[in-house]
């Protein structure tokens, strides 16, 4: 068996331009350009990278964006107060603070002073929780389990009564991602470091979502024949051959598993372009909430 891929930067594009199309559709109607504020702190050069990509995806689908950096050695008090007055600019519906912030900050602070209503990576408690509970629903959706979602929804007709198994508890990925399993009716295990035989749980999925930050750590013998495998991982590791030295891989060893996997996301060009994507989408929902007050 070889596995079908499932391409992140097809998937992606069709959103993006859902995206380009609605927020074209409210410039004309005369309606606020939607707009995402980015907040970096300090010099992490992949942080750079992300906010970067993040910028010149607003510019694609014209969404204006609004970049703010800080020094590394801001205070709490700064990166807080920034964050308060970008919640008051009317110009700004989302607002992203690029993770990891240096290790003096509070991050679940910083992100807890987020506006609810501009909280367009979904992490802040009260959208979390909404996630959890049933008959309540979050403003917003965190990106990269909603882009997981979106792929798995190309990808089975249902997930309805399919055993997931989700590799990872992050707040970022592991959790959200299970939630989401969950309110679409799948059997959901989640397990971790700690969980006893992880081959064996890990055999039992018909969906694999590998969200753990250890490369290649999923081998063959870990994946049912057929299940549809999620490698949400990405990892940079040494590779002499490389053009750089080194080059990027996931939390599933792809070439082994995609010979028995029924599908799976490639590392790079799978989860990664769909998180940028949820994020567009949840900057102009971030608009439309906005509309809604008005």
């Amino acid at each position: 068996m070889t596995a079908k891929i499932i391409d992140g930067k097809v998937i992606a594009a069709e959103v993006r331009e859902k995206v380009k199309e609605a927020v074209a559709e409210r410039v004309k109607a005369g309606k606020q350009v939607p707009g995402l504020a980015t907040v970096l702190v300090g010099e992490n050069p992949a942080s750079q990278v992300y906010v970067r990509s993040k910028r010149k995806a607003c510019a694609e689908v014209g969404i204006e964006s609004f970049g703010f950096e800080l020094p590394a050695t801001a205070t709490q008090q700064e990166v807080e107060s920034l964050v308060k007055e970008l919640n008051a600019d009317p110009k700004i519906h989302g607002i992203l603070v690029q993770l990891p912030l240096p290790s003096h900050l509070d991050d679940q602070a910083v992100l807890g002073a987020i506006s609810i209503e501009k909280d367009v990576d979904g992490f802040h408690p009260l959208n979390i929780g909404r996630l959890a509970m049933k008959g309540r629903d979050p403003l917003f959706v965190p990106c990269t389990p909603a882009g997981a979602m979106v792929m798995l929804e190309k990808t089975l007709p249902t997930l309805a009564g399919v055993n997931a198994v989700v590799l990872g508890r992050s707040n970022i990925v592991g959790m959200p991602v299970a939630l989401l399993l969950i309110r679409a009716n799948a059997t959901v295990t989640i397990c971790h470091s700690r969980s006893n035989d992880l081959p064996g749980i890990c055999r039992g999925a018909d969906v694999l979502i590998a969200a753990v930050g250890r490369p290649e750590m999923v081998k063959r013998d870990w994946v049912k024949p057929g299940a549809v495998v999620i490698d949400v991982g990405i990892n940079r590791i040494e590779d002499p051959n490389a053009p750089k030295g080194s080059r990027l891989v996931g939390d599933v060893a792809y070439d082994e598993v995609a010979e028995v996997a029924g599908a799976i996301t490639p590392v790079p060009g799978g989860v990664g372009p769909m998180t940028i994507a949820m994020l567009m989408q949840n900057t102009l929902r971030g608009a439309e909430l906005a509309d809604a007050k008005a």
